[in-house]
């Protein structure tokens, strides 16, 4: 028995070692494990990935980064890294294994169809099966500011297929979603991933855009007299954004823009127009600005249907034989000496009815200066007479108010001696009836003027020496005791 322990320990020591190094599957960072199954049930026809677990074959999962342990015997495996998707790229998938799509389309109807996979993957590592998918890497659908991006699909029905797309409008030839062409909305500005298996973006530029036609490029047509005439020029131009998918779809990109409606507008519309004109009204006159003005609105409104808008058109150069130029050229010094001379006369003229002019104005400004002072002393006497009119007026009306006052003061005068007349003759009247009353009170006038001498010499008298008379005291009557005289 004790010669079976160190078989045991070294079997055990075998069965370790065979499981750590021979069973031992481990995936470092940045890698994946794919299985391949020995045995079990074989793989449908035609399939190279196993789609369960009990399939012998490549298996479909991947084992990430760690450690795992497999039976050798049982299971093989492959290291190989993540797929690593860089900035500004995205990666599609093509899936190897399934069944054919329905319709026989390159892309993948569902996951379990072969062919292109619809979704993309972004930035990042993926772990991706490499004997189940094969990786293709783009780079980012930038937009920049100033254009867009047309999306022509290059999957799903035909134009004419199942219900016919509506051509009747100017927008027949753009599908909707699920038909094959160029579909009516645009990406925008910014950073955009695509299937470009499913969709096709081209970039327009919708900023204004400047073609300058001259020397080879130089527009050439023949006048009305057989001469011809060339004429250089810039036409500046953009693309309305609405109608950008049509005129893609329909015209192309910017060189078909310009060499199949702008610059053929241009040729079409100076032959014609041209051909109307001598070459002597190319070289003076008002025939350029003219011409210029018509092939303005000419593609203007030429270029507008399909969606480019003409900003400007300027002509620079007409180009004419140098033939007629030359005397053309002389012709018009001449007249531009006859001019000048005609603008000396008139201004000689101009100057002489200045100066007569000015002669004139001085004159009637002396006349009006006369005429103002003759109003000038005309009003300052009718002012003055109207004064002394008003003064004497004012002087009568004094007088007036002064004779009224008179005669008011005269009245009041009268009025007042009237009174004091009245009043000295009743006061009189009055001194005289007491007067009277006085000398019937005693007795006579002879009595009331002893009375009133008296009354004078009494208060002098200081003793009165009497013999007694019966006649009185010197002849003085005498008061009772109630003064009264007896």
């Amino acid at each position: 028995m004790k010669n079976w322990i160190p078989f045991l320990i070294a079997l055990l020591a075998a069965a370790a070692l065979f499981v750590w190094f021979g069973c031992r599957i481990e995936p470092g960072n940045g890698e994946i494990a794919v299985l391949i199954r020995k045995t079990g049930k074989p793989l449908p026809q035609g399939e190279i990935i196993a789609t369960s677990p009990d399939e012998q074959g490549i298996q479909l999962n991947v084992l990430g980064e760690g450690r795992y342990f497999r039976n050798p015997y049982v299971w093989d495996w492959e290291i190989f890294p993540v797929t690593d998707v860089p900035a500004g790229k995205f990666a599609v998938l093509v899936r190897r294994s399934g069944s054919n799509n329905p319709d026989g389309s390159i892309i993948a109807a569902n996951d379990k169809c072969r062919g292109v996979v619809k979704e993309v993957l972004g930035t990042g590592r993926h772990r991706i099966n490499p004997y189940a998918y094969q990786v293709k890497l783009f780079d980012d659908i930038k937009i920049m500011p100033g254009t867009i991006g047309v999306v022509t699909s290059l999957t799903g029905n035909d134009l004419f297929s199942g219900t016919p797309n509506d051509c009747r409008n100017e927008n027949g030839f753009l599908v909707d979603s699920g038909r094959k062409g160029v579909v009516k909305e645009v990406l925008k500005e910014g950073t955009h991933r695509i299937n470009p298996f499913i969709y096709s973006v081209t970039v327009v530029n919708i900023r204004r855009q400047r073609h300058e036609f001259s020397g080879k490029d130089a527009i050439t047509f023949l006048t009305m007299d057989g001469f011809p005439v060339s004429i250089e020029g810039t036409v500046e131009f953009n693309i309305d954004e609405k109608l950008a998918p049509r005129l893609t779809q329909v015209v192309g990109d910017m060189e078909d823009i310009l060499n199949k409606i702008i610059l053929p507008s241009v040729l079409g519309f100076a032959r014609i127009e041209g051909s109307k004109k001598q070459a002597t009204e190319f070289i003076v006159g008002e025939s350029r600005r003219l011409f210029q003005d018509k092939l303005d609105a000419f593609l203007k409104a030429n270029c507008r249907k399909w969606g480019i808008e003409i900003n400007s058109v300027l002509i620079r150069d007409i180009i004419a034989p140098q033939t007629v130029a030359g005397i053309i050229r002389n012709r018009e010094l001449a007249h531009q000496e006859a001019v000048k001379y005609e603008q000396e006369i008139i201004r000689a003229r101009s100057e002489a009815e200045l100066a007569r002019q000015k002669m004139l104005a001085d004159q009637n400004l002396k006349k009006v200066a006369a005429e103002t002072e003759k109003l000038t002393a005309s009003i300052s006497a009718r002012q003055r007479q109207s004064e002394a009119v008003v003064a004497a007026e004012t002087e009568l009306k004094v007088a007036e108010i002064n004779l009224k006052t008179a005669k008011a003061n005269a009245q009041a005068a009268i009025k007042v001696a009237s009174a004091e007349r009245d009043i000295i003759a009743k006061r009189n009247t009055s001194e005289a009836e007491v007067l009277r009353r006085q000398v019937e009170a005693y007795g006579g006038g002879t009595a009331y003027v002893q009375s009133k001498l008296w009354g004078k010499l009494m208060p002098g008298i200081k003793q009165i020496i009497t013999n007694g008379s019966q006649n009185g005291t010197f002849g003085l009557p005498e008061i009772s005791g109630k003064g009264v005289a007896k």
